[in-house]
Formats: C-alpha cells, structure tokens, sequence
C-alpha cells in the first residue's frame, strides 16, 4: 500500500490518501483541512476515489469532507456510534468488522471508543499496518476528557484491542507521526499505564 500524508489546519492533523499505484483506485483517511491538496495529489496521480473514511467525527478531521464530496461523488464512510455528533451526511455506517476494499487491499474496521464513542482504527493485515485516528498516538493516547469521550471504553479498547496487534504493526496517527507497535511498547507512558492499570486488577 501507497501512502501519502498531509498535515495541516491549526491542531497538525494527518490526513491520508491511501491507494497500491498510480492511475488506480484510492481512499482519504480523515481529511480535515485544505481540499485542494487531496484533490491535486489525486488528480495529478490520476487516482480514483472510491470513499472518504473518517476515524471520528472531530472537525480537525473531517472539515474538508464536504468540498471533496462535491468535486468525487463517493460515499463517506463513519461508525454508527458517531454519526449523532457529525455535521455532515454520511452514506455507510461502519460497524466493527466491516472490510473496505482500496484495490486489492483490505482494511478491516476496529472499533476502537474512548475518544469519541464511534472511533474506530483501520487495521490492513497484509500490509502490517492500522490508521489509528485519535485512538492512539506514538507517545500518548487520545483524549477522553471531551464531551462523548471515555476513560473506560478508551482502557477497553487499548487492552483488549490494540494491545494485540503485534510489534511489527506500524501505526499511523491522527497527529504526529507514526511508529512501530514496538516502539509505542516503549515509549507510550499513557499505553503502558493503561496495562499496568489492566493486569494489576
């Protein structure tokens, strides 16, 4: 999988547009700010847009949603559980479990609440890789102090979700940049906390 980040807007956010070669189909991944740099990257690689798939509903990730939909007619895909909180129109409800096709790449749907009720992570098995949104970062995790957040969903879903994928996972967060599974098993205090909180209960 091909992968070509964007950062921007005021909070730093990642956007992603994810696709396998040049002249295929493709996917944004949170696209929160400045349309005009997905739409060129997509137009002068002569991609095919086939979703948006959003990882929360927080402005600072789908603010540039609308201008897109208007230029690429595609379906803008967000779990159930948030779609009460966005603004936007949605046209598939993920649900954990769902698969999303990007060519012949398969992206697996994880809810992953705590941030926000429906967050969700995009986890590709063959590509040893997950788009983690606000879920967790490479030294900390999302906030869950907000007003649909959680502390108790947010240690579920660190525990018995994301602790499982294996070391050689790299991560690829909302903000900041990404890393190994491995490296986030050493230097993510707020992760190893959550663990220790977990294991010694």
């Amino acid at each position: 999988m091909k992968i070509k980040r964007f950062i921007g807007g005021m909070l730093e956010s990642n956007g992603y547009v994810i696709y396998q070669n040049n002249g295929g189909d493709c996917c944004i991944i949170d696209p929160g700010y400045d349309p005009k740099v997905f739409l060129k990257f997509i137009d002068e690689n002569n991609l095919s847009l086939r979703g948006i798939l959003l990882t929360h509903h927080h402005y600072d990730h789908v603010g540039a949603v609308k201008r897109i939909k208007s230029v690429y007619d595609c379906p803008v895909y967000l779990h159930r559980a948030d779609c009460d909180m966005y603004k936007g129109k949605v046209d598939v409800y993920m649900e954990d479990g769902d698969v999303i096709y990007v060519g012949e790449e398969a992206l697996k749907v994880i809810h992953t609440p705590g941030h926000t009720r429906g967050g969700v992570c995009f986890y590709s098995e063959k590509s040893k890789l997950a788009f983690t949104g606000d879920t967790i970062f490479n030294i900390d995790l999302g906030r869950t102090d907000l007003e649909d957040g959680s502390d108790t969903e947010m240690e579920d879903s660190i525990t018995n979700r994301i602790n499982k994928w294996s070391n050689e996972i790299m991560i690829y967060p909302g903000h900041g940049d990404g890393c190994t599974m491995k490296k986030v098993r050493k230097i993510n205090k707020e992760f190893l906390d959550i663990l220790d909180i977990t294991e010694g209960k």
